[in-house]
């Protein structure tokens, strides 16, 4: 196919990679198709129905290595689902009774745009799918080719989301502060919540990073500088059932022993009955357009912490959030080569009209590809079987029950 124009869009939360994508696609059209025009859409799919557009000229095109040391998105995010009108109508970005998916199709028309890349995890990439099956039933000569962005690593069927590997590394400097407080009185129990709506794999790649990061310490002690102080004492996820009372018991233990009590929780874990206390005291959880609970304004982090306190007999607790601290750093070496990957391989597949989602195929041998966007789905498990997750929870003294529900 010929391809004349492109454009760009990043979408849903951030994540350590956004920036980095998008400069990896800018350099990579001028490398090998400098003639193809590039625009982005301002926000998202936000920007996308209102028409807001960047024009990519010469000096971003030359200067476009530079977005590789930033995080955060420069051309804007935002939360949109184009199948959700009611929403889109409410937000003022279409009329009553227009169709969302018709007034992104037009648009994409009107900017005369053969290729459309989205950057995000599976809520922008199966809004893509929505959108590239309404093209494609309604003959827009148009591709859609996406990179998987999401810092919980929960794309079916990718192996790797871009920005996850950062996101971890990034959550286990911020622990490290947060744990240093361990001292600030007595019987302290310290609540480090991360992010993970359905999936635990952040929290226990952010577990394990920050463990590697012990290994590195030296210790004293002789004066209470113990490794033992600075350690993780649980790792709660969702794919794991939590026993509240034998936890409680087992942590009680470390707590009367050495004074402390540290852990590292996703904001998933618990979330089922989270959510069912709440519906059934009458106050059940907003929603945002795609469904999803609110998980700020139901705090998983407090209400584990309030379960715990007590039980332990803490003096002081301290629930802390590395989210908004880890998903918009500048990405780390290993992302960047996996972002380079995908951005090279998600030109190739524009240029020679090939649609999906790029990523290693977990269902077709690990192969990095355009996966079909039909097969694109958000929500995938942690597998708490993976054998590094289990040393890390024998390492700890942490049993391994998997929730009957993941």
């Amino acid at each position: 196919m010929s391809v004349r124009r492109v454009a760009l869009l990043t979408a849903g939360g951030f994540a350590p990679c956004l920036s980095s994508a998008v400069g990896g696609l800018i350099e990579r059209y001028t490398e090998i198709a400098p003639d193809v025009e590039i625009i982005a859409y301002e926000h998202g799919y936000y920007g996308l129905l209102r028409g807001d557009k960047i024009v990519i000229d010469e000096q971003v095109r030359k200067n476009a290595g530079i977005l590789h040391r930033f995080g955060g998105s420069p051309i804007g995010n935002s939360r949109v689902k184009l199948t959700n009108a009611k929403d889109c109508v409410k937000r003022g970005l279409v009329a009553e009774g227009q169709d969302p998916l018709q007034v992104a199709a037009e648009q994409l028309k009107a900017d005369g745009v053969d290729v459309l890349h989205t950057i995000g995890g599976d809520d922008t990439n199966t809004t893509a799918a929505d959108l590239a099956a309404y093209l494609a039933e309604n003959d827009y000569g148009l591709t859609v080719v996406g990179l998987p962005k999401t810092i919980d690593n929960d794309v079916v069927p990718i192996r790797q989301s871009l920005g996850a590997w950062t996101a971890a590394e990034e959550a286990a400097g911020f622990a490290a502060n947060i744990i240093g407080e361990h001292r600030s009185g007595p019987r302290m129990l310290i609540v480090h919540e991360v992010m993970g709506r359905h999936c635990g794999w952040l929290t226990a790649a952010a577990a394990v990073e920050y463990r590697k990061w012990l290994d590195r310490q030296e210790w004293v002690p002789g004066i209470g500088l113990s490794r033992e102080r600075w350690d993780i004492h649980a790792v709660f996820v969702p794919e794991l059932a939590i026993d509240i009372d034998a936890e409680a018991e087992r942590l009680k233990a470390i707590m009367d022993s050495q004074g402390n009590v540290n852990i590292f929780l996703s904001e998933g874990a618990g979330m089922h009955e989270i959510v069912d206390q709440l519906t059934a005291a009458g106050t059940p959880p907003e929603r945002d357009p795609f469904g999803h609970v609110k998980l700020d304004t139901i705090n998983p982090g407090q209400w584990f912490a309030k379960q715990f306190a007590e039980k332990l007999g803490a003096e002081k607790t301290m629930v802390q959030k590395s989210g908004y601290y880890s998903r918009a750093a500048a990405a780390n070496a290993e992302d960047l080569r996996l972002i380079k990957s995908m951005t090279d391989l998600a030109v190739e597949c524009a240029l020679r009209g090939e649609a999906g989602v790029i990523g290693h195929d977990e269902e077709r041998g690990d192969v990095l590809r355009a996966i079909e966007f039909p097969r694109i789905a958000g929500g995938k498990a942690f597998d708490v079987t993976q054998p590094w997750f289990g040393e890390l929870l024998a390492d700890i003294g942490q049993p391994l029950v998997p929730a009957s529900h993941s």
